[in-house]
């Protein structure tokens, strides 16, 4: 078995998981979601705490008890914590604004970008340089911030653009003449 899925995946207060067959229901505070796990992998629920077993031998079903098991763990700490991306907008009249379920980018363009925000997902601007993006499926969440990125990824000259917010951009050097 894998070591990934040897560990077994607690769960906080507040959180309900209920299995039927193969698909995992987990609900909390931050909301709820479902997975439907692989034949060959059979999740359980043990002393507060849930174990991921292979029920075939062989590589495959041992690959998919890892991945199994980091899916409903980051199921389980999405809807107790929850997951977020930052982003941060460098360029000058770079600017973002959330306006309900729309985010309106100014990102150098002869025109502005209206990104919809998809269901789940929520999006603050504390600053107009700074985008927030939150919510409970860590899949979704990453995409969303990946899909906002790449309207404007940073350019390595001048560093403009929307990065990540712990995100390093290595720089190169202009042309000479």
């Amino acid at each position: 078995m894998s070591r990934v899925a040897k560990k077994p995946i607690e769960l906080p207060k507040g959180v309900d998981v209920a299995l039927d067959g193969s698909v995992v229901k987990v609900k909390g505070p931050k909301g709820s979601m479902e997975w439907d796990c692989h034949p060959s992998v059979q999740v359980a629920q043990e002393e507060g705490a849930l174990v991921v077993k292979t029920i075939k031998p062989g590589q495959q079903a041992v690959a998919l008890a890892g991945t199994t098991r980091a899916i409903v763990a980051n199921m389980v700490t999405g809807v107790s914590e929850g997951f977020e991306r930052r982003l941060e907008l460098r360029g000058v009249g770079y600017r973002a604004q959330a306006q309900g379920a729309t985010l309106n980018l100014t990102l150098g363009f002869s025109h502005p970008v209206n990104y919809q925000v998809p269901e789940g997902v929520t999006i603050e601007t504390p600053s107009n340089t700074e985008v927030v993006v939150r919510g409970a499926d860590k899949q979704r969440v990453g995409q969303v911030a990946a899909e906002i990125r790449a309207f404007r990824p940073p350019e390595p000259y001048k560093g403009k653009g929307v990065r990540y917010a712990n995100e390093r951009v290595i720089m190169r050097e202009a042309k000479k003449k």
